[in-house]
């Protein structure tokens, strides 16, 4: 039997892309789902065929740059199923643009989001996952690592996970939270390259590309999901694809000229 059998996995952002991927992951180990995004409709899409397949799932409207948004998504998953065993902060958006082009505004948004949004689920709902001794999966990017040129404020609002999952590994994982940082290169989907198009427009056509031009294959949202349900099981800290990144991740902390050199060859 499944160790996911009957835990409760809160997925944000969980009605498309990869967190749709994770959310269907989760639920096929015979987890029971909650689903939140900011428009219902989009929910009610992810969610009514996996109902029709069996999975317990329930969709709640949230927009995680709102406190009190948060703390009701976190009260009406501990109303309807009494408990939570994994958080998925999955949702986010990424940009483009220069970055002197770039405003202030820009970076707060993306930062808002992007970070704070994570910041804001997991205080909502460490209590529930301290008492299951559950899992925190952060979705960051290898954006988090390293900040390739032309994503505007989109590498300045994920670097901030990779620090934020450290510190609550260090703080809280002896009390049994599992914290699991995700980083991903570009993620297939449909609508990959248009999506950017109008951001990009003054910019080199590369970075209208998924990962801004990186030269690397796109990652089926379907195998990193199921990927990801395995390093939970494994209570694994981090989940780094391509794995070979790690390399430029060291190089660049051994030599930032060298790493900024690798970097401009690989985008």
């Amino acid at each position: 039997m499944s160790i996911w059998k009957d835990k409760v996995a809160l997925v944000t952002g969980g009605s498309f892309g990869l967190g749709k991927a994770i959310a269907e992951a989760f639920a096929h180990e015979g987890a029971k789902l909650v689903l939140a995004v900011r428009g219902q409709e989009a929910l009610e899409a992810t969610a009514s065929p996996l109902r029709q397949q069996g999975h317990e799932v329930a969709t709640f409207t949230a927009d995680l740059t709102v406190d009190r948004e948060v703390e009701q998504l976190l009260a009406q998953t501990q109303e309807q199923f009494g408990r939570l065993d994994v958080l998925v902060n999955n949702a986010g958006r990424s940009s483009r643009g220069a970055v002197l082009e770039t405003s202030p505004e820009d970076f707060q948004a993306l930062w808002d989001l992007n970070f704070l949004g994570a910041v804001r689920c997991t205080r909502a709902a460490a209590g529930m996952l301290l008492e299951s001794q559950g899992h925190v999966v952060n979705i960051g990017s290898l954006a988090a690592k390293t900040a390739p040129r032309y994503l505007g404020a989109y590498p300045a609002s994920k670097f901030p996970l990779a620090a934020y999952s450290q510190q609550l590994r260090l703080e809280l994982s002896p009390q049994g939270l599992h914290v699991l940082l995700v980083c991903p290169g570009p993620i297939a989907r449909e609508d990959g390259g248009p999506r950017y198009a109008e951001q990009a427009a003054n910019l080199p056509k590369a970075a209208q590309r998924p990962g801004g031009g990186a030269r690397i294959k796109t990652i089926d949202p379907d195998w990193l999901a199921q990927r990801i349900v395995w390093a939970c099981q494994r209570r694994q800290t981090e989940l780094v694809v391509p794995s070979k990144a790690r390399w430029l991740f060291a190089l660049a902390q051994l030599s930032p000229t060298l790493g900024d050199w690798l970097l401009k060859k690989m985008t």
